[in-house]
Formats: C-alpha cells, structure tokens, sequence
C-alpha cells in the first residue's frame, strides 16, 4: 500500500507546488489535470490555465505520441511507469521542439488497491542527451576513420609488394593518404572546435598521463586556471587532486573503458593559490582518439556549488529553526478550516496538557481555552481570516491537574487557490512565567509605593510638629519625635538600598570584594540589633577554625536578612540557631526558625525578584527583594541557595559556598 494515501490530498497538493522538482497530479480516466507546479507548467511550455483540463485537451501536440497511452495504462493497472532519456515534442513558445526528460508516473493507490492519482515527476535531460549525442557521433567518426585507414593500409601493402609493377597506383594511393590525412585533420579540429564552444564546461585528457589535450573556458572556470594547462598531465595541472579521489577514478575509467558519473561531488580546487570548495556533476567517457588507438577521456562537468550550498543554508536554517522552537518551547499547530482537524508538534500538544498520542480536532483544542477567552480567540481567527493579516493574542488554560497556565499565539490564514481560506497556522509558547512575574512586578509597584508613603508620612508628621514645638523647652515628646523620625528613615533607607542593590544586579555592577576572614568571628558580631533589642536569642554553632575567601559584608547581609526574616515571619520562635558546617570543599551556613512554617508551594518563589509572599493569612511590611538579593550575591560567589520548611514546624534558609580561593 502507498504511504502517500495517508497524506492530506489538498496538504500534498500544496506541497507539490512548491516543489523545485517539475510536479503534476492527475485523475481519472481522462487524466484531468489537478495540479502542476511551474517547473512542469515551464517544460510544457503552458501557463496555469491548464489546471482541470484533460490532458489530451492541455497538450494536444502529444496525441500521436506514446505518453497518453502509458497514463491511461497506468490508471487501469496500478503500476507505476518510469523511462529515462525520452523523446517528447512540445509547443513551447508556440513552435513545436523536441525535448529529452527522465519521468515517473507513479500511481498512487486508495484503501482498496484502485488508482486515486497518478502523480508525475519528470527532469530535463536534454543536455545531457545533446552531450552523448556529441560523443556518438564523435565516436562514429573514429570508427569510420580507424576503418578507412585500416583499408588504406591494406591497400598500401599491397601496393607496396607490387611496387615496381604498379608505380602509378601507389603514387595514386600516397595521393588518397594525403586525402584522408587531411580529412582526420579536420575532424579532430571540428572535435576540438566542438570541445572549446560547447555551452558546457568539457576537456579531454589523452593517453595513460591524462595529458590535457583541449578544453573550452568553462572547463577553465571550473578549475580556476589560465589555458597555460593544456599540454600539461592532470596532476601537474591540478595537483590539489593528488590527495582527492578523482585521479584514482580516471585510472580505473581508463582500465576498464566504463564511464563514471558523479553527482554533487565536493572537490577542492585552488583559485589563485586559495583552496576553493566546489560541488560538480560531472561524466567520465572513455573515447579513442582520432586515427590511433590511443585512448581519451572526455571530461563533461557542470558547477553546481551555488544549488548544494543554497540547500545546505536552507537545511542549516531548518535545524537552526528546529533548536530554537524546541529551546523556547514554541508549538506550530495548523487547523484545516474544512475538516476542523488539527495537525501539530509535540510541543503544541504538551503546552496545552494533551499527551503526545492524542488525536486533537479544532473542538477539543478550544474547549482548553477558558471559557471568557474562548469567544475572543475565535473572533480573532475571524478577522485575520477577514484581512488576511497576521493575529496575535493571549489566554488562559486550565490543566488537568487544575494548574493554570498562560498562552500566547500568533499566527496567518493560508488561502487556496481560489482565494478561500482552508487552513490557520499557529505559532504558541507558554508566557506563565512571565504573565506570574508581570503580575508580581505590578505588586511590587503596589507595595513599594505604599512602604515607602507610609514612613514619608509619618516622618513628615513628626517634623511638621517639632517644628511647632522647637521653641519649647527640650522634652519627652521632642524625644519620641526624633526616634519615631530616625526609626522610619532607617527604615526607608533599608528600602532604597535594596533598590539600588537590585538596579546594580541588573546592570551587573554588584562588586564582591573578597578577602580571608574567620566566619565563626564574623558570625558571632552579625545581627547586634537582634541581640540588643531583648526578644530573641541567637545560638550560633560549628566550626570555629574555618576560614572562607568571599566578601564579608556580602555573606554577613545574607544571614542578617535570613535572621530578620526569622525575626519577620516565626516571631513565636524566641529561638534561633546560626550554625555552619564544613560540607568536602564547601561551606554551608543555616539559618533554622521554629515557627509556622511555610507552604511548600510559595517555597520554589521564595527567591524572586519582587516575589512577597503572606506567611499564615498575614502581610507583612517590604519590597519583597531581600531573599533576591541574597541568591544573586551568592550566585556571584559560585555557590548555592535554598529553604527548607514544614509548616507548623519552621524553616531553614542556607547557602553553599566554596571553600577554595576563586580568582577574583
């Protein structure tokens, strides 16, 4: 059974016209025409309004040839029919020319075995025929020579024996010999003339050294050489071949008197002493040359460096494509607008939580789409089909495990030939991750505009009012001014360096200056604020003989901000322990709390820029940038960072760092 019964008829219809390859598919006993591409449109010599003609109708120049005969055979029987080097008279240009293809019809069979379509493929060959023809008839005539000098020299003996009795007759005969010295003469120039003006690149190398014998200027082109090569044996001509195949296939060619045909062969070739990369379809004929038995090789190439490396750029761009589809989780999925089938990548399929075996039509893929966005999805679809103009827009999907995920997908209505719609391409990459950060940007925004009016506020009120006082004698209410005053502008300035520690992040400006330090020392001075105010006791433990290389002001802000969140969050654990341990080359450094805990789904945000999660129904003051700050500082020491929590139970915030000196 064909594979090709499987593939969409108008999909592969579409794909045939595309085709570089001439292409055409017919049906019915009377071969309507249902589509050629304009490869095939150009050898017929036809524009497109032959397309739904019977081809007897489309091409009636071929009625007294064989080729309607062997369509209709094939329909009836089913079995595909190729011929290379074929005969065909055309009216091109409205003049009839006989042309030379290689062609297929390929019969392509339905579920039960019948012909459904005869798809033909068909390549002009007539230049390779005209080239053989060359040969031929080059061939022809040394035969005919090689056989009218054999007479001659049969004659001549005979001649020669009877010398003295027929004196006349071999003069005569010298005289016939001059004749068709002078007639070979002539055809090896006609030979050679033919060689030099041919519209494709030939030379012919002769005797067992491959001594270039004649060449015409796009042979030389090929080579990138001057004429200064003809005399001159292959190798010293070329020598860059002496390490490439090609001198090895000209021996076995000359050996064994059968041609070789090569087909996209690389072959490097220096151009003004630069090895040039070059791609060739090329024959190798062996001949006998003109008047003797010594034998040629007629050489007949043709470049096509520019077609190979087009298709490679094309196939380099495809894989290029592929990586960054499969690198930014991009889906490509097509909706066939007659059938409402669907036809899409894994990635398609896996962005909107369906299994990679699953069979989607146009009804399953919508009811994905929240229903609030359903409707604008498909009056989107309406309008770009409306306009024939790209659409891009958004939504939402519920997964089946009850996780909502965000989508955006852009795409264009493709049209037939008639100019309906049949089908809408879409392009679809998940933005969940962007959609969440978008959102807790905005948050951001929210709260830092709100933490930072408040303390403004407050600090205003209380400057606004010892103004009205500053003439009274120095008071308790002067006092409780001042320090609600400097508690607040501690406050805001706490925020406006993390501001300004996340502006240096995202300009890659934090600087870390590393030096040696004891961390024990370090971490028993850190955190004065906590052990001053009273409420909370820091019990600090490990090794007190390590020594670390990092930047000490950075690691001690990272467990001053991991105190104060303890500090923050668990404030019913009067409790916390600071302990660091020496874990092979690295150092880790815990920060443990016991209180409520926190859920195990805020936990993999924890550590995002402008992330500000509620612990147990509560909000609490900040800008969310703390732990953020923390994971880059200890990213920009190549080490790690990470929370471990139960809830109900309390939380360990840590970082891993190395113990080795990096290079600052």
């Amino acid at each position: 059974m064909n594979a090709a019964q499987h593939i969409n008829p108008e999909k592969l219809l579409s794909v045939l016209f595309y085709s570089p390859n001439a292409t055409a598919v017919y049906q019915g006993e009377n071969l309507k025409i249902l589509t050629a591409n304009k490869a095939m449109l150009d050898f017929w010599g036809k524009d497109r309004s032959v397309v739904g003609k019977n081809f007897i109708d489309a091409l009636p120049e071929l009625i007294n040839q064989p080729f309607i005969d062997i369509l209709k055979e094939v329909w009836n029987s089913g079995k595909t029919f190729t011929a290379k080097d074929t005969s065909a008279i055309l009216k091109v240009d409205g003049v009839l020319q006989e042309f030379f293809f290689d062609f297929e019809y390929k019969a392509i069979l339905d579920n039960e075995g019948k012909t459904e379509y005869i798809l033909h493929t068909a390549f002009e060959v007539s230049e390779r025929i005209a080239a053989w023809k060359v040969v031929d008839e080059k061939s022809r005539a040394e035969q005919e020579l090689t056989e009218e000098l054999r007479a001659i020299n049969e004659e001549y003996q005979a001649t020669n024996e009877d010398l003295l009795s027929k004196n006349e007759n071999l003069l005569i005969l010298e005289v016939n010999l001059q004749n068709a010295i002078e007639v070979l003469h002539e055809k090896e120039q006609r030979f050679r003339r033919m060689i030099e003006h041919s519209p494709v690149a030939m030379a012919s190398l002769k005797g067992k050294s491959f001594i270039v014998d004649a060449l015409n200027d796009k042979m030389l082109d090929i080579w990138g050489k001057a004429k200064s090569v003809l005399g001159l044996p292959l190798r010293d001509a070329l020598p860059e071949l002496e390490t490439q195949s090609f001198l090895g296939v000209l021996d076995e060619v000359y050996e064994t008197h059968v041609p070789f045909k090569g087909k996209e062969i690389k072959v490097m070739i220096s151009v003004n002493k630069v090895l040039t990369e070059r791609y060739l379809n090329f024959v190798y004929h062996p001949v006998f040359e003109l008047g003797s038995q010594e034998k040629l090789i007629l050489i007949v190439a043709n470049d096509v460096t520019e077609e190979v490396l087009a298709r490679k750029e094309v196939t380099d761009i495809n894989s290029r494509l592929e990586v960054a589809l499969e690198a930014g989780y991009l889906g490509y999925g097509e909706i066939d607008l007659t059938t409402s089938k669907m036809i899409m990548t894994d990635q398609f399929k896996l962005n909107h939580g369906f299994k990679l075996e699953e069979e989607i039509s146009y009804a399953k893929f919508l009811n994905t789409i929240l229903p609030d966005y359903r409707e604008k999805f498909q009056q989107i679809i309406k309008n770009s089909i409306i306009n024939n103009d790209i659409y891009k827009t958004e939504y939402p999907i519920t997964l089946k495990d009850g996780n909502l995920r965000w989508l955006e997908v852009h795409g264009k209505p493709r049209y037939d030939n008639d100019g309906n719609a049949n089908r809408v391409v879409a392009m679809v990459s998940d933005i969940t991750e962007r959609k969440l950060f978008d959102q807790r940007r905005e948050d951001f925004l929210s709260v830092a505009s709100h933490e930072l009016k408040t303390p403004i506020t407050i600090l205003k009120a209380s400057l606004q009012y010892l103004d009205r006082i500053k003439d009274r004698p120095f008071g308790d209410k002067h006092a409780q001014m001042i320090e609600q005053s400097l508690k607040y502008v501690d406050r805001m300035t706490d925020m406006v360096n993390d501001l300004l520690n996340v502006k240096r992040l995202s300009e890659g400006q934090l600087q870390i200056e590393k030096r040696w330090f004891n961390l024990s020392e370090m971490l028993q001075e850190t955190c004065n604020h906590i052990r001053l105010d009273g409420k909370y006791n820091l019990k600090i433990g490990g090794d007190e003989s390590i020594n670390v290389f990092a930047d000490e002001n950075r690691i001690d802000q990272v467990v001053i901000n991991f105190v104060n969140n303890a500090v923050k969050y668990a404030p019913s654990s009067t409790n916390i322990y600071i302990y660091f341990e020496k874990i092979e080359e690295n150092i880790k450094v815990s920060v443990t709390d016991y209180g409520d805990g926190i859920q195990e789904n805020l936990l993999p945000n924890l550590f995002g820029r402008y992330y500000r999660a509620s612990h147990s129904g509560k909000d609490y003051s900040g800008l969310g940038l703390g732990l953020y700050i923390c994971a880059e500082i200890i990213k920009a020491h190549k080490g790690q960072i990470g929370v471990d929590s139960k809830v109900g139970e309390g939380s360990t915030f840590w970082f891993i760092i190395p113990l080795e000196k990096l290079d600052s």
